[in-house]
């Protein structure tokens, strides 16, 4: 986009130490909104994002903070607001994708702590910034979810269920904070990031092969995507879940 639309916005970017977040991080400074960092591990890789951040020569702030805990969540949003001033734009993308090797291997650990990341996760940041637009009557919102939670993945049952849940808690609050906020969905297919290192060569041949636009996606995708429905470009658009796959995956 490159348009600095988003000139004296304050955008907040759960999971932005790299991969999707930094990537949408970056955009979005370059379309002129000051960023807010948050990571929940990686201070070095948050500060390789603020490095790329500050180039583009926008505000832009570091927080550390557990997605999945409530009281890290309304911290981080404090702080936020203390820094860089009131939060027009969220992105809720911190998650994690713990994968199982048998369909059936549902192992209840693993489920919790998918659930309160990718769920809770989304939730507990939408809630604490609502407030805020309601009264300033904006506020754009952005949910990464996945292609998992639209189709069929055996191997996938508790990745696609928490996605799944990210897609319906779009479509259900997009009504009832119309219409002076707009919540929207992405669902990535496979993209390049560290997630995907282990596949091998054959595995990526047999994807590329299968994807219509011939090519694994790039980080930029989605955060193109993104910043496409954070802006006004999408102004008729809420309650809706972008697929950007490559045409890929056909959903059910």
């Amino acid at each position: 986009m490159n348009t600095r639309e988003f000139k004296g916005k304050v955008a907040l970017i759960t999971g932005a130490s790299r991969g999707i977040g930094r990537a949408i991080a970056i955009e979005l400074a370059r379309n002129g909104a000051a960023i807010s960092i948050n990571y929940n591990s990686d201070i070095k890789a948050a500060k390789e994002t603020q490095k790329l951040v500050n180039e583009v020569g926008v505000k832009s702030t570091i927080i550390k903070a557990n997605i999945s805990k409530e009281m890290e969540v309304k911290k981080l949003i404090k702080n936020t607001e203390k820094k860089l001033g009131s939060i027009d734009l969220l992105v809720t993308n911190a998650g994690i994708a713990l994968l199982s090797k048998k369909p059936l291997e549902l192992n209840y650990r693993v489920w919790k702590e998918t659930m309160a990341t990718n769920v809770d996760g989304t939730l507990l940041p939408i809630k604490e910034v609502l407030p805020g637009m309601i009264k300033r009557k904006f506020g754009r919102i952005v949910c990464i979810s996945s292609v998992a939670g639209l189709g069929m993945r055996p191997n996938m049952i508790t990745y696609g269920t928490s996605k799944a849940a990210v897609i319906a808690l779009v479509r259900n609050l997009s009504s009832a904070v119309a219409p002076y906020i707009r919540i929207n969905s992405v669902a990535p297919g496979l993209i390049e990031t560290d997630m995907i290192e282990s596949l091998d060569k054959k595995a990526r041949k047999n994807i590329i092969e299968n994807t219509p636009l011939q090519r694994i996606g790039e980080t930029q995708d989605i955060a193109n995507t993104v910043c496409y429905l954070l802006s006004e470009k999408s102004d008729f658009t809420t309650g809706q879940t972008l697929v950007t796959d490559g045409g890929r995956v056909p959903l059910p």
